[in-house]
């Protein structure tokens, strides 16, 4: 079921684009919701996860910094896909294979701790996911990529994260270092989704719609507790 959701995510916001074709100002909106509910589930359910077991503080410290470090090296490559920014020329013709590689890294780790933390994280992820397919097509319907190279590149996106569940379940290595490997994912979704709070907010303005989307994303993370 994991995995069909996940798919379905990305598989709904590439439809939404073909439907709808939902206004930047919408886009703007859920962007906000979905950083907010992220990094609500990353404070409320992922620390006290990796904190809860007994591992030493210090330790898991290091490998949220190397999470947070991680996704600051993928950001440069993928230039901000992963938190609604595509910083590209569209006029470019050759298919972008570092924005393609480090998505595709990005979008596995997200999926490698699901597993072990449970419906939260799984909910988060695809809450996060809609709003990226949505700019992620956006953007490559505006190129000159061919359809053919669009549409593999969006279908090997979508199965990334199920392929982490996969992996996360199925090696032992990654059961072992279950707690470091939550940890470094920990510090990904802290860049993501404060650089997605951050930029929610026009020349630092209050925003009122959009304080309303990060609140109820925030409450709706709350009462899962």
């Amino acid at each position: 079921m994991s995995y069909i959701l996940l798919i379905f995510s990305v598989l709904l916001g590439v439809t939404v684009v073909f439907i709808i074709k939902p206004s930047n100002k919408f886009v703007r909106l859920l962007l906000a919701f979905s950083g907010a509910y992220l990094l609500s589930v990353t404070i409320l359910h992922l620390l006290p996860e990796v904190y809860i077991n007994g591992n030493d503080f210090k330790r898991i410290g290091i490998f949220i910094l190397i999470g947070i470090i991680l996704q600051s090296v993928l950001e440069s490559f993928s230039k901000g896909a992963e938190h609604g920014h595509v910083h590209i020329h569209t006029s470019n013709k050759k298919f972008p294979f570092l924005i393609f590689t480090s998505l595709c890294i990005h979008a596995f780790s997200e999926g490698l701790p699901i597993h072990n933390i449970g419906d939260n994280l799984l909910w988060a992820i695809i809450i996060h996911k809609i709003p990226i397919a949505i700019v992620l097509t956006t953007f490559l319907l505006q190129t000159n990529y061919s359809k053919k190279n669009i549409f593999t590149f969006l279908i090997v996106f979508a199965l990334m994260s199920p392929l982490g569940i996969f992996i996360g379940d199925e090696i032992t290595f990654f059961k072992i270092y279950s707690s470091e490997i939550t940890a470094i994912i920990i510090g990904v979704f802290l860049h993501i989704s404060t650089i997605i709070l951050f930029e929610s907010s026009e020349n630092h303005k209050f925003n009122l719609q959009k304080f309303a989307a990060i609140i109820l994303g925030i409450l709706l993370t709350i009462s899962t507790l």
